[in-house]
């Protein structure tokens, strides 16, 4: 897919202009939005690191059945340093070069990360987001930023994320005796509806199948084979 930013920037800055652009961007992001439409591209993506390369997966499933419909994987050297807060500058080129290797265009991203759950509003989900002014959502593995109470242990219970009395996300039981995921607003879509488009991705998981099948790809796993048919994980 051809990238083409509505917010285009550089990503290899120091850590100080990153946190001003986040700062300048945070009031871009949209935080009302429907969920995907039948047959909409929602493609997760993920990032795994082996030494000072990043290696991106960017994965498209179609909604709601959640056929896998493409792989795409990029490695690119690591240009920034790891501080949290600022993993989009360490992440997102490698990703966005993985978004340009797959032959589908999302209309959904689904993000192994945060979005506005985040000190500065713009974690990498809100961050790309705005950068492709795509609906974004995050769906972390562990919660950066806020308080909150645990959801009782029930499929599609949560509470809320919030950061004073603010709320920044939503704290979600996927899975019985699993740990909760933090989902949160990447860009164009509400929490409700994010929150019940992670829902929706569920397959028995964790983690939703777009990015669990990200995180899969980006660690070395052909999630789609050559033929286009899905592999079952």
């Amino acid at each position: 897919m051809p990238i083409q930013p509505r917010h285009p920037h550089p990503w290899t800055i120091s850590p100080q202009e990153a946190i001003a652009l986040q700062e300048r961007l945070q009031d871009q992001v949209i935080r009302e939005g429907p969920m995907p439409k039948p047959s909409a591209v929602i493609v997760g993506v993920d990032v795994g690191f082996r030494g000072e390369m990043a290696r991106a997966a960017a994965v498209a499933v179609r909604f709601p059945d959640l056929t896998p419909l493409a792989q795409a994987v990029a490695e690119v050297p690591v240009a920034f340093p790891y501080i949290p807060g600022l993993l989009a500058f360490r992440e997102a080129p490698a990703i966005l070069a993985a978004l340009e290797r797959l032959p589908v265009a999302p209309d959904f991203l689904m993000v192994d990360g945060h979005g506005i759950s985040h000190p500065r509003r713009m974690g990498i989900a809100a961050h790309l987001g705005v950068y492709l002014d795509l609906p974004a959502i995050g769906c972390a593995k562990s919660k950066l930023w806020g308080h909150y109470e645990p959801p009782p242990d029930v499929p599609g219970a949560w509470t809320p994320l919030q950061d004073g009395p603010e709320v920044i996300g939503a704290v979600l039981r996927t899975r019985t005796g699993a740990a909760p995921v933090f989902v949160s607003i990447g860009h164009r879509i509400s929490l409700e509806n994010a929150i019940a488009t992670v829902m929706a991705c569920v397959r028995g998981h964790r983690l939703p199948e777009p990015t669990r099948l990200a995180h899969l790809a980006a660690g070395g796993a052909d999630v789609v084979r050559p033929s286009g048919q899905p592999r079952l994980f």
